[in-house]
């Protein structure tokens, strides 16, 4: 045993600091200043996300654990309002109110001493008098008291069924003062709309609550959430006896139990029964739609002619040479006449084989037509590039949309379709169906589309394989560049991606002021110590970079002392742990100058997934701080700093579409599941300059010779030829 336990004791204190926080679980690790004593006490347990400067009543036993010390292992906590002067200063300088910080705080404290809570709650208007205090922080101030107020009555409902506190955050803030109704009515729901509540949570929530374990309710909740775990895999559909299998499993009940309630969420509409290679699969009713709706929209955008139809064949070419300034060989000219020859095309292919090129030399051509052409992205960072490669303003496929922030409805669809007679749609390998569904409703009938990309890259996270699909459906013309042209022919970076996509080892001998290195180490710690080195000393000395702004960390990985989550914490501490002005969030510290990433798509302040920004300000008093994504200024107050991580060290999956001038890429056999040929290819091709990989021989060797990537379960490819001719 690691932990001797003790007496049951009930401690109160002030949070004083957040040593650690598991969002996944809601594990903490607090110090909290307890009246009278000299030394902070620490508590351990599922305790939330619980902010320093709050105030908290905690049930527990005392364990002496051999390596911390004496700790109290919290069963139950409550949060509660401080007595005493220090407290109250402490609580009201901590950010849980929006309009107070450390100067006002002291301001309000002793101006109305033990009364201050009072005087907020019934005559907040005497604030005014404090100078200073103006209407406009009085108005935030109200509103996050009258937040922090309801939320502490939803918290005691949620803990009284069960309910860890840091779950109950969660749910609280999702569905606000709506949450004791919506918890009633279904708490089933929550699994689905409520982050890092899973399927259990809600059952044992809900089982608390008085639904029967055989309630139909229970038994369509475990069977979506079975489904949907399937379709975060990247399925479309999942095989039906696999996943009544799994949902057996999960809810212990019989076949004939989990099978009435699937039949009944099919006649329902939840779900859709279809064969696909004559294996019944479920698809979760959206997903179906969207995959439909694509194959019909491309049926639709395949009818016409070309808008370039009254153009004069090969009579461009002489014309087009002496434009774009550079020779094109006969691949790309063969490429180009198949584009032009249909309405709907692919260009596919590695680094260094003219892909850029091709779309350059297209949109000469088109603007001599005087065609409208649309170019887009999935990502911001995808978008930019394109801008530059092409001196054409790109936009991301949600901002060409115009999605609404509120409804989540795009602008443009088929009642209002993009003014475009082209439309070019680069990196499309990383658009999941139901975003490609949405972008082609907004695309006129008249409009030919053109999709770039590089097929042999990781696929989209969400559901779906649509590049790769349209690629064998064998309806769609399809281009796929394969030669290495002159220019990157010189480049270790294109020439060793390019092998390790033909499962071949990468090929570097060291030389000096080459491009690409493998630098081979015997264990994880020694990995992990020259990857540290690199990014913070040889590499920004050597190249006279800044390690912030010019190297990337890309990890297989989020976990492990190799993932994302390790590698910022140290990368933080070396490159800005001088940082003086910093907020807290669930465990994580905010510091000016911290480079972050966004982690979900947030449409209202149109900073998307993936995308990558610089801790430009920050206002300790609002308790908020501004990023700078790529030259957009963004606003976020403390209780959003969820949506945002470190991004010393992201994992590759959030690199696709971006590149970066130098990139570091770990690999050990600790990332066995994620030794595969793809994610190792799509790492290396997003380093401009520079990719160092610093590796465990063995883990290299297994991610160049595995390519047995799981096929994704869709229909896309069939239906699109159920609807169109073969090319």
């Amino acid at each position: 045993m690691t932990e001797t336990a003790l007496e049951q004791d009930c401690v109160i204190g002030v949070v004083e600091r957040v040593t650690f926080f598991n969002e996944d679980n809601g594990f903490s690790i607090l110090k909290i200043k307890v009246k009278n004593q000299a030394e902070p006490t620490t508590i351990v347990g599922e305790l939330g996300a619980i902010a320093v400067g709050e105030y908290v009543s905690c049930q527990g036993q005392w364990v002496i654990d051999r390596k911390y010390g004496r700790q109290l292992k919290v069963s139950s906590i409550e949060i509660a309002l401080p007595d005493s002067l220090m407290g109250i200063e402490r609580y009201l300088s901590s950010g849980l109110l929006r309009g107070v910080g450390v100067h006002f705080a002291k301001k309000m404290v002793d101006q109305f001493g033990l009364k201050i809570f009072d005087i907020i709650e019934n005559q907040p208007k005497k604030l005014l008098k404090i100078a200073g205090f103006g209407a406009q922080r009085l108005s935030m101030l109200k509103d996050s008291w009258q937040e922090q107020k309801l939320g502490r009555e939803i918290l005691v409902f949620l803990q009284t069924y069960g309910v860890a506190l840091g779950k109950a955050l969660r749910i609280y803030r999702t569905y606000g003062p709506e949450t004791l109704a919506k918890v009633k009515a279904n708490p089933y729901d929550l699994a689905f709309d409520v982050a890092g509540i899973g399927f259990k949570s809600a059952d044992d929530l809900a089982l608390r609550l008085g639904f029967a374990a055989n309630s139909p309710e229970r038994a369509l909740a475990g069977i979506d959430h079975v489904l949907q775990n399937f379709c975060q895999e990247g399925h479309c559909a999942y095989p039906r006896e696999a996943l009544m299998t799994a949902s057996m499993e999960l809810l212990s009940l019989d076949r004939e139990g989990v099978l009435a309630a699937m039949e009944e969420g099919i006649l329902q509409g939840h779900w859709v029964a279809e064969t696909i290679d004559e294996t019944v699969c479920i698809y979760p009713r959206s997903l179906y739609l969207a995959e439909e709706g694509v194959a019909k929209e491309i049926a639709r955008l395949n009818t016409g002619e070309c808008p370039w139809v009254n153009d004069n064949g090969q009579d461009y070419l002489p014309w087009l040479q002496t434009q774009i300034k550079i020779e094109l060989s006969a691949s790309q000219e063969k490429a180009i006449a198949c584009v032009l020859d249909h309405k709907l095309s692919v260009v596919t292919g590695g680094p260094g084989v003219g892909k850029t090129t091709i779309v350059n030399a297209l949109l000469k051509l088109l603007y001599k037509a005087r065609l409208s052409v649309c170019l887009c992205a999935p990502t911001g960072r995808a978008a930019k590039r394109m801008t530059e490669t092409t001196g054409v303003p790109a936009k991301t496929i949600h901002r060409l949309l115009q999605i609404d922030p509120s409804t989540r409805t795009a602008v443009h669809h088929e009642n209002e379709p993009l003014k475009a007679d082209v439309v070019i749609i680069d990196e499309s390998s990383m658009i999941d169906i139901a975003l490609m569904y949405k972008l082609l409703r907004a695309i006129p009938t008249h409009a030919a589309v053109i999709w770039v990309g590089d097929s042999d890259q990781l696929p989209s996270v969400g559901p779906g394989a649509v590049l790769s699909d349209l690629i064998h459906s064998g309806c769609i013309a399809s281009v796929q560049l394969t030669e290495i042209f002159r220019q990157a022919a010189h480049s270790q970076i294109i020439l060793n991606a390019h092998r390790i996509n033909q499962g071949l080892m990468p090929s570097a001998h060291g030389q000096k002021d080459a491009d690409f290195y493998v630098i081979v180490k015997p264990n994880v710690e020694e990995i992990h110590q020259t990857l540290i080195d690199l990014v913070v000393e040889r590499l920004p000395q050597h190249y006279g970079c800044s390690a912030v702004q010019d190297i990337q960390v890309l990890s297989p990985m989020n976990r492990g002392s190799l993932g994302t989550l390790i590698l910022n914490q140290e990368l933080q501490a070396r490159l800005n742990g001088h940082a003086r002005l910093k907020l807290s969030r669930l465990g994580i510290q905010y510091a000016l100058g911290d480079k972050v990433i966004q982690t979900v798509n947030n449409y209202s302040k149109e900073v998307f997934n993936g995308d990558i920004g610089w801790i430009e300000s920050i206002n300790m008093d609002e308790q908020s701080l501004q990023i700078n994504f790529d030259g957009c200024s963004v606003k976020y107050e403390q209780n959003e700093l969820d949506e945002v991580n470190l991004a010393y060290a992201i994992s590759i999956h959030k690199s696709q579409g971006s590149e970066f001038p130098r990139v570091v890429i770990p690999l050990a056999m600790q990332h066995y599941n994620l030794l595969v040929r793809n994610l190792l290819y799509t790492g290396i091709t997003r380093g401009k300059q520079l990719v160092v990989l610093v590796v465990e021989e063995k883990a290299l060797y297994k991610a160049v010779h595995n390519d047995k990537i799981k096929a994704r379960v869709t229909k896309l490819a069939q239906r699109l030829r159920k609807y169109l001719p073969l090319i």
